[in-house]
This record gives structure tokens, sequence and C-alpha cells, in this order.
């Protein structure tokens, strides 16, 4: 196992639509652990191939405190989303240290292979529900901060500028 470098945003790597995983094999497999072991190292619930400059369609998934719940999701789509919105704070690995509501389904179904490539469908609620979401937009292309408004992104831009700013006058 490896660890994996995170992408940060803005990088536009992070809005690279990803393909779909034609076969899970051994390469997947040694992927789905990487980014299982890049995830729990980060530390993090969630965590898309595209973030870590893969543009193939797995997700890992791990909502437990021990760490010992781990959920693979290769080519999720969801097939079913509720009308009711649940609005949940989230935070996200390429978006270190930036925190926000942001508005998705509250319930939803997912059909997906998991890491032995056998077909599955969840219905998921809470927490699952929002991961799984935030997840598949990386797959996507898309951040978490891109579902906030303008001002806020502007705002969000200019802390992680600032941020890098002040990372490279202590490396200098």
């Amino acid at each position: 196992m490896a660890l994996l470098n995170i992408l940060h945003f803005p990088d536009p790597r992070l809005h690279k639509v990803a393909k779909p995983v034609a076969a899970v094999n051994a390469r997947i497999k040694q992927l789905v652990n990487d980014m299982a072991q890049t995830m729990y190292d980060a530390p993090g619930i969630g965590l898309a191939a595209t973030q870590v400059d893969v543009h193939e369609r797995v997700i890992v998934i791990d909502l437990s405190d021990e760490q010992n719940e781990l959920r693979v999701l290769i080519n999720p789509e969801i097939v079913w989303a509720s009308d009711e919105i649940q609005t949940y704070e989230e935070g996200c690995l390429s978006v270190p240290g930036v925190y926000d509501e942001v508005k998705r389904a509250s319930e939803i179904k997912v059909q997906f292979l998991d890491q032995n490539g056998d077909a599955q469908i969840i219905d998921a609620d809470g927490l699952l529900s929002v991961c799984i979401q935030h997840e598949i937009d990386h797959l996507n292309g898309k951040v978490f901060v891109e579902r906030l408004s303008s001002l806020k992104q502007s705002r969000i831009r200019t802390k992680i500028a600032k941020q890098k700013r002040e990372q490279a006058a202590t490396v200098s």
C-alpha cells in the first residue's frame, strides 16, 4: 500500500470527469487499498479517485470511528434521490480547513460495483447520503465549494491564496 498525493482546490485536475472502470482487476484493487490508506492517514471519511489524480469512477468511504467499515463504490450511480433536502456542514480533503453548509438530497439509492466487481444497490440517508453525493461530485469534476454562493467561493479562493502565500513565506 502507498499513500497517494491529494490534489488541492483550485487544481484544474479536480475538474476532470472520471471515466467508468472497465474491469475490477488487480490494479483497481490496489488503487482501492491505496485510496483507503490515504483517506485514513489524512484523516477523512471519504475519498474519490479524482482527488488523487486518477480519473476513474472509484470512491472509498468509512464513517466509523474505528476505521473498520470501509465501503468501496466503483462506477457509482445515483438511481433515485428524494425531493427532501438536507443541509450538512461539509469539508473536503482537497479543500483543507474549509467547511460550509451544502444542500443535498436527504435520501438516495445508489447502484455500484463493490471491490469484488459484484453489483450492489444501497439506500443511503444522513451522513452516508451526503458523503456519497459529495464524492460522486468529485467524479463528475465538481468540488463542494462550487455548490456555494459566488461570494463564498470568492472568499474561499482568497483564503486559500493567503494560506499558500504564508506557507511559501515559512519555507523561504
